[in-house]
């Protein structure tokens, strides 16, 4: 077999070690365009797991890292002169030359052919010679973008600039200074890879990156300010480059990692923030995974396709991560005012790897401090604490979101919808929310929607207010108040989500008169005196809501419903006072909010739910978000519940866990107002984590209070608390401890014997 390895990094070394040491027969060859010892950066940083898939796989490697390792546990935090240190986090690091070094050794050793300060050849000709040609040719790989129409690449530029620099000292732990100067913050990331030696890398937007003049100075003078605004930091002594320049982050996502028998690995194929440390952990790892499915697969396709199937998920998930610190660093400036041990929480947990939990698990005296400055009691989690809207005190953190139930007749609530309710609000979260009730029959989604039209539907909703606050005292319930604007007159969701009624459509109405889907009604333009009906549609809605007992009105705003159609560029097309600029868009919508908000009881709440981006282009932006946030703020709003998206049919979000609550985040820090967090947030662990973080003030859970209607009593039971923030109900009481599922008393060996 003949192998050509395009790039002399970790990755492509690595690779080459990897495949000649399974199989002496293959011939490969390595090209590498620069000298041996020319790298990019200084120290390169190695997880435990990283670690032992090397050692299973090549022990001589291992063990040369081994005796070079730099291991340090502590992370520390220094902003506005405060340093805070988390310890148990486990880091090992190494220089990234003499990590080269070791590999162009085993390289040797094993017989592949390295060939320096040469070109490769073109992938295209390689691969007619070749049976297999592995491109690790780096983030601007020229194969990657020769075969673009293959491999789809989607490039992303960052939008700080940052320096690789080094320090001839140890640094003592893992170090994250802020520095917050004339021109804006800056922070320096530094760990030791040497006893000797540590990276220095510093970071900051473009436009500070500019206004203090970095894009006119040399790499001397860059040095020396760099220095000199992180004196503390490098105690004075000064830093030293190779070659360094600034640049901007690059992320790279591929829709395919294999043409033909060309294969991409490292950052070729994907490239994750250095802010989790994981550019040579990932490459790596795709080295170990590719020589594993050459070894299992018959041929050179199948274990192609076996290895971007295997490497695919694990990648997605750390850009996750990296995506979400590289955009926390990005927006530092958001933060600077939290408390400092709130701030240093916040950084820790930034990627939503490190949680509340695993971290009080590391070092639980620095968490502990977090939570006693949060204003925790002894043995309360954060979600346990109570929140205050306006007259309403919410026992806990914890919301159980409004989910369709497509279940009533005539838009009346019935017994599915009291059980249902009242087994959430029974389960202990603070506030309990309805589906959207629709202030009109056509206004409902679906024929089963619930509605307030009536004094009779407001007569069965009391039914399930009397319930709750009965049965489950302390337990806060609210209505989503909404229409269904061109959304409506569809299917059941079990039936056909979005997808027309074949018949007894009604007629819809929205914004401007653009179908949801190709397939679907054209909704009519409303007219002034339409949109007047409707505001006072919402009006009566909202005055049944009071009598029927309601602690909470959400106004929904969000997810391409009448009043969310307003908000957006893509759906609204008028050019009327309610079509064009944010401000003309937001009219209605805040018309709507007033007048709910003027026949709504002054002490209750109102809450609002908004799509904070449409996942499309040219729609709502982040920044659209937060105006629209503070507009209905300035308006009486209490809070504003972040959702995102099901604006627009043509829609790409961006899954993953807790992914929309990066809008709540900035939100709660730009808009200064309350946000309730949505979307993926599956375990009590995250909720502690957004919550101490600051990130969030409530979150509220769909799809787990779905699985488990008890889900914040096991919370609390799972955590041993049993304060007053999660009370059982009495005839639950003997419940309240998970029951035995095997047996437990059976006797333990007392005798080992070895072989």
């Amino acid at each position: 077999m003949k192998v050509a390895v395009i790039g002399g990094g970790p990755g492509g070394l690595y690779a080459a070690a990897l495949l000649k040491r399974l199989d002496p027969t293959r011939e490969i060859t390595l090209w590498e365009r620069n000298a041996p010892d020319d790298t990019f950066g200084f120290g390169v940083v190695l997880s435990d797991e990283t670690l032992g898939g090397i050692e299973h796989a090549d022990p001589v490697v291992y063990r040369a890292l081994q005796r070079e390792f730099v291991r340090w546990d502590d992370i520390d935090i220094v902003h506005r002169g405060v340093r805070h240190r988390s310890g148990g986090h486990g880091f090992a690091a190494l220089g990234r030359r003499r990590l080269l070094r070791i590999l162009h050794e085993r390289c040797r050793s094993l017989g592949v052919d390295i060939r320096f300060r040469e070109q490769a050849p073109d992938a295209g000709r390689l691969a007619a010679t070749h049976d297999l040609v592995i491109a690790a040719d780096g983030v601007h790989s020229t194969t990657r973008t020769a075969r673009a129409h293959a491999f789809r690449p989607q490039i992303t530029e960052q939008r700080c600039r940052y320096i690789w620099l080094a320090a001839d000292f140890p640094f003592d732990a893992f170090r994250f200074e802020i520095a917050e100067t004339e021109h804006g913050v800056m922070q320096l990331h530094g760990y030791p890879y040497a006893a000797d030696a540590s990276t220095v890398i510093v970071e900051m937007r473009e436009e500070v990156w500019r206004a203090a003049g970095f894009d006119e100075l040399g790499t001397r003078e860059t040095i020396d300010r760099c220095a000199k605004i992180f004196a503390e930091a490098l105690r004075g002594r000064p830093l030293r480059s190779n070659d360094s320049a600034w640049t901007t982050f690059r992320t790279v996502v591929n829709a395919h990692w294999s043409d033909g028998n060309v294969v991409l690995l490292g950052d070729a194929a994907h490239t994750a923030h250095f802010s989790i440390g994981s550019g040579t952990k990932l490459a790596v790892e795709d080295a170990l995974a590719l020589a594993a499915c050459l070894e299992e697969r018959p041929d050179v396709h199948a274990a192609l396709a076996a290895y971007e199937e295997e490497r695919k998920a694990v990648v997605a998930s750390t850009q996750r991560a990296a995506r979400a610190s590289l955009e926390w660093f990005e927006n530092l400036d958001l933060y600077l005012g939290q408390p400092p041990r709130q701030f240093a929480f916040n950084l820790l947990t930034r990627s939503r790897r490190v949680t509340h939990d695993n971290l009080r698990l590391r070092d639980s005296r620095f968490t502990g401090a977090v939570e006693r400055a949060f204003g925790c009691p002894p043995g309360t989690p954060p979600m346990f604490t109570p929140f205050r809207l306006r007259g309403l005190t919410l026992r806990n953190r914890v919301v159980v979101s409004p989910m369709d139930l497509y279940s009533a007749a005539d838009g009346l609530p019935g017994d599915f919808h009291l059980v249902h309710l009242g087994a959430r609000a029974l389960g202990g979260a603070g506030l309990v929310m309805t589906e959207m009730v629709c202030v009109s029959p056509e206004g409902r989604i679906t024929p089963g929607c619930t509605g307030l039209w009536t004094g009779r539907q407001a007569e069965a909703w009391r039914r399930v207010t009397d319930f709750v606050h009965t049965n489950a005292p302390g337990t806060a319930i609210g209505v989503q108040l909404g229409h269904s604007g061109r959304k409506g007159s569809t299917k059941l969701m079990w039936e056909g989500m979005d997808e027309p009624l074949p018949e007894g459509n009604w007629p819809l109405v929205a914004a401007s008169p653009l179908p949801y889907k190709p397939d679907s009604q054209i909704p009519r333009q409303l007219t002034r005196a339409q949109l007047t009906d409707i505001r006072e549609q919402f009006i009566a809605s909202a005055v049944r809501a009071a009598r029927a007992g309601f602690d909470l009105l959400e106004l929904h705003c969000a997810h391409g419903y009448l009043l969310s159609g307003f908000l957006s560029p893509l759906t609204n097309r008028r050019t009327d006072a309610y079509g064009g600029s944010l401000d003309k868009r937001l009219r209605f919508p805040l018309e709507v909010f007033d007048a709910v908000r003027a026949v709504w009881p002054a002490e209750r709440p109102m809450t609002v739910r908004i799509s904070a981006t449409d996942w499309a282009e040219g729609g709502t932006t982040a920044e659209d978000a937060v105006a629209v946030a503070r507009a209905f703020a300035a308006h009486g709003a209490d809070a504003i519940d972040v959702s995102t998206g099901q604006v627009v049919a043509e829609e790409r979000p961006e899954f993953g866990r807790s992914y929309q609550t990066p809008f709540a985040d900035r939100i709660r820090h730009e808009a200064r107002v309350p946000v309730i967090a949505v979307g993926a947030i599956s375990s009590w662990d995250d909720v502690n984590s957004l919550i101490l973080a600051g990130r969030t003030d409530l979150c509220a859970l769909a799809r787990p209070h779905l699985y488990d209607p008890n889900w914040t009593l096991h919370a609390a039971a799972e955590q041993g608390y049993e304060g007053p923030g999660a009370p059982w109900p009495a005839p639950y009481r003997a419940g309240s401890r998970p029951p035995r599922t095997g047996r437990t008393d059976a006797p333990k060996p007392r005798l080992t014997l070895g072989r």
